[in-house]
């Protein structure tokens, strides 16, 4: 078939950011079986090296240059705001609009150049009209629910405006419902996704295809390193893991040091922002900011903490950590889609929502041998058994390629 997958995130490397990871998987595995053209925006960080690697994986790639980011004065966001209203479009997806993709997108719809089309990443919706799904399949690929992101943030206090977010949450609501109306089919990450569509009466197919893993960037570590070695992964530039960061540096690493005096915290993640890179300053806490393979600094850990606060959707360090044969603690919002405890369920990692319960399982781990290695084997053949680029490719192939 002749795929369209339209990005406004550069997909490459997959190293680079949670997007990024699952588009790009998902485009190689597609790849392997249809000519793919991609539609995406060049970020000024963006090599040339990188866009020859990536052409290796297309039939062909339009590359446009990504929009400067918005002005931050009061008078600015007063207008997004406003236009936001007025249109029922985040200003998110409005600042990555651009008009020359949305001439060449329709034109190539109107001359049928395409089999298939793919939003990957709910931002790019914008460019699919509504009456398109009567004569060609459109797909988005959700990746997490912008409102109930939204909704969690203001629960949990960990929202950057909670003012303007009280604000944006009706429209974000009415957005959601209206938007994914317009496609053939719908693809979310979790069930919980799902039953938020399911609750809008989204009237489109809609189906869960949860993240991967790159079994061969990620493989299972020969040995337990033991030892009092707790690693933290993610991008650092990232609200969510700048704040998983700092809650845990801050509040429960120093706890953790009084029991443990030799217990070191390797925080491990591209572009680490000052609030992060000040971390490093404390006893026994390091920033690498980017490394060469995730996989190696996973190997040497004796447990991986997971502690987000906010966030929706299957997180690939989690998927990451377990593929790596790394014993576990993590918050529910860091083993959101998985099931890792409970009744009838193998214990794949230890959960943990309090400052105590941290403690606790981290200090569990750190003392019991066996219960790393029951983490270990389990979550590694979890992840072996349910969660590799190669089968979910597979799944999300079945969905573009099915006739509407």
């Amino acid at each position: 078939m002749k795929l369209l997958m339209i990005c406004a995130t550069f997909p490459f490397p997959p190293s680079r950011g949670g997007t990024q990871v699952r588009t790009f998987n998902l485009l190689k595995q597609l790849s392997y079986y249809h000519e793919i053209t991609l539609v995406t925006q060049k970020a000024e960080d963006v090599t040339e090296e990188e866009i020859e690697a990536l052409k290796g994986w297309v039939k062909t790639l339009m590359l446009l240059p990504r929009p400067n980011n918005p002005e931050s004065g009061i008078v600015e966001k007063v207008k997004r705001f406003c236009q936001f209203l007025i249109t029922g479009t985040p200003p998110n997806v409005s600042f990555l609009y651009d008009q020359s993709i949305q001439n060449w997108v329709d034109q190539a719809v109107k001359n049928n150049d395409f089999d298939a089309i793919t939003c990957e990443h709910s931002v790019n919706e914008i460019y699919i009209r509504p009456h398109w799904k009567e004569k060609i399949k459109t797909v988005i690929n959700s990746h997490s629910s912008v409102y109930r992101t939204c909704q969690h943030q203001l629960d949990t206090a960990t929202s950057e405006n909670s003012q303007r977010d009280r604000l944006y949450l009706p429209l974000l609501k009415r957005y959601e419902k209206r938007v994914y109306q317009k496609f053939s089919h719908v693809v979310v990450t979790t069930d919980d996704d799902y039953q938020q569509l399911k609750e809008f009466k989204i009237n489109s197919q809609v189906s869960v295809l949860p993240n991967g893993v790159d079994l061969g960037l990620f493989p299972e570590r020969s040995s337990d390193p033991g030892g009092h070695h707790l690693i933290l992964t993610g991008g650092m530039d990232y609200v969510t893991n700048i704040d998983a960061a700092c809650f845990f540096s801050q509040e429960i690493f120093p706890l953790l040091r009084q029991k443990y005096p030799d217990a070191i915290l390797t925080i491990v993640g591209a572009n680490p922002t000052e609030s992060v890179l000040k971390l490093g300053k404390n006893p026994g806490i390091t920033v690498t900011g980017k490394v060469p393979s995730m996989a190696e600094y996973l190997h040497k850990a004796t447990v991986c903490v997971i502690p987000l606060i906010s966030g929706f959707g299957i997180k690939n360090k989690t998927l990451e950590a377990m593929a790596a044969g790394v014993p576990i603690v993590a918050s529910d919002r860091g083993l959101e889609g998985m099931k890792v405890d409970g009744d009838n369920t193998p214990l794949r990692a230890l959960r943990a929502n309090k400052i105590e319960e941290y403690v606790k399982g981290i200090s569990n781990l750190f003392e019991d041998k066996k219960l790393r290695q029951t983490l270990s084997k389990n979550g590694r053949n979890y992840v072996e058994n349910n969660y590799t680029w190669e089968s979910i490719g597979r799944k999300y192939e079945k969905i573009i390629t099915y006739p509407l």
